[in-house]
């Protein structure tokens, strides 16, 4: 069992703000952000035309995206399966300041290479190595990116992650875990609802790749009675690709009923970021048929809940979910239009020192859809004391001295242990 952390006195002030958050979906008002000690203030929103041309390609099917602070640009991952143009991604400029977000300028294009150096083909030329591409993230201490692919069910293919050089040369592929190679029928993983977010800790030391829903054995899909089952966040070391941890995350039950009834609708994990060294902020996405899309961001630590990196099947009473706390409900935006939403990322400082966090759309290339850019001020408390020392987790693999913006000292959770069966009675 870990001991509570040693935290200063002066840490007592801003831990207040952060006393009785619940464990699920709350309001959305700001008075329920501000309990959490953070806030989202919306600060615009910026769109790009259908099918716009770059570099003879067509730019759309936005699902990832995330800043490179050093070169000031972002890179904005297309999940296009190679259908319209080999799979690749986009490098671009969004201006950004407390009044307001600009049309963001679409610099470049570059295609994924294979192993041997050429680019990955689609249905089209019968290809059967397509990627999926959902989620990129730009690594500092090499200058490179990771990237991941959800895979396809039907062909066989495993959900991957991957490294690339900027000009999209792979230099290596994770390991994969037994539990989410593709299986036959309803088992492992459900088609195209797994490897859908991805974000590095904060010292680019390790990466959190989450599954967009739960594997058929952990659990059922979501409908608007009822939640889902728990979908799986992994921990992975950046140099060796190895697992370190894993953690169940309960995603809701559809918000909203669609029309008709029996239409379609769903409701996932598109995105993880990480908001510091163990706080993570996780979107989830909804769609109903009839309604469109509903938004939600919740706040984690992963250093709740249990383990469950060697447990194959999650069954109630074998592990503890992470608890949740809502930060911000979109439909409080009143947006005219709220779309696909499935990247996020932190972008540039604000004068005032606040982080940016901006919000990306995948259209799916149909005219009906749009590119949509989200910004917010990201507002946190500031504490009396900056840095602190502080044991890591038992799990973290790595000496932790660091920001630590939450100065409250967490309950300690104690997961439920696993069943032990009786002895039989002579």
């Amino acid at each position: 069992m870990r001991r509570p952390f040693k935290f200063l006195l002066a840490s007592l002030v801003p831990a207040l703000l952060l006393a009785g958050c619940a464990t699920q979906p709350a309001d959305s008002g700001a008075d329920a952000a501000k309990a959490r000690g953070i806030s989202l203030r919306f600060i615009g929103e910026a769109t790009l035309p259908h099918r716009l041309q770059i570099g003879g390609t067509t730019f759309g099917g936005i699902s990832g995206i995330d800043y490179d602070e050093s070169r000031d640009q972002y890179y904005l991952l297309a999940d296009d399966r190679s259908d319209h143009n080999p799979a690749r991604f986009y490098t671009a400029k969004i201006a950004i300041d407390a009044k307001g977000i600009k049309t963001p300028e679409v610099l470049s294009v570059v295609t994924l290479k294979k192993p041997d150096g050429s680019t990955y083909g689609g249905k089209a030329d019968k290809a059967t190595d397509i990627p999926d591409p959902e989620a990129i993230r730009y690594r500092a201490e090499t200058d490179t990116l990771f990237w991941t692919s959800e895979g396809d069910k039907k062909l066989g293919l495993d959900a991957v992650i991957r490294e690339m050089k900027l000009d999209g040369t792979l230099i290596r592929e994770f390991p994969k875990l037994p539990m989410f190679k593709m299986q036959p029928g309803d088992s492992g993983p459900r088609d195209n609802l797994t490897f859908e977010g991805m974000t590095l800790t904060p010292d680019g030391k390790a990466v959190w790749v989450s599954m967009e829903a739960a594997r058929f054995e952990d659990g059922i899909d979501p409908t608007v009675d009822k939640a889902g089952g728990p979908a799986r966040i992994t921990l992975y070391h950046s140099n060796s690709g190895n697992p370190i941890r894993q953690i169940a995350y309960l995603p809701d039950a559809i918000p909203h009923r669609p029309v008709p009834p029996n239409g379609e609708a769903d409701n996932g994990i598109p995105e993880i970021l990480m908001l510091d060294q163990f706080r993570m902020l996780v979107l989830e996405r909804s769609y109903s048929q009839g309604v469109g899309n509903s938004l939600r961001v919740y706040l984690i630590d992963t250093r709740d809940g249990s383990d469950v990196l060697n447990v194959p099947v999650l069954r109630d009473g074998n592990y503890t979910p992470v608890q949740k706390r809502l930060l911000i409900n979109f439909d409080s935006l009143n947006l005219k239009k709220l779309d696909n939403t499935e990247g996020m990322t932190f972008g540039p400082r604000l004068p005032n020192g606040n982080r940016t966090l901006v919000f990306v759309s995948d259209d799916n290339f149909r005219k009906s859809q749009i590119t949509q850019f989200l910004a917010f001020e990201v507002i946190e408390p500031k504490p009396v004391a900056s840095y602190i020392v502080e044991p890591p987790p038992y799990w973290w693999p790595y000496p932790y001295y660091g920001y630590r913006p939450w100065l409250v000292p967490r309950p300690i959770i104690v997961p439920r242990p696993h069943p032990v069966p009786r002895p039989k009675s002579d």
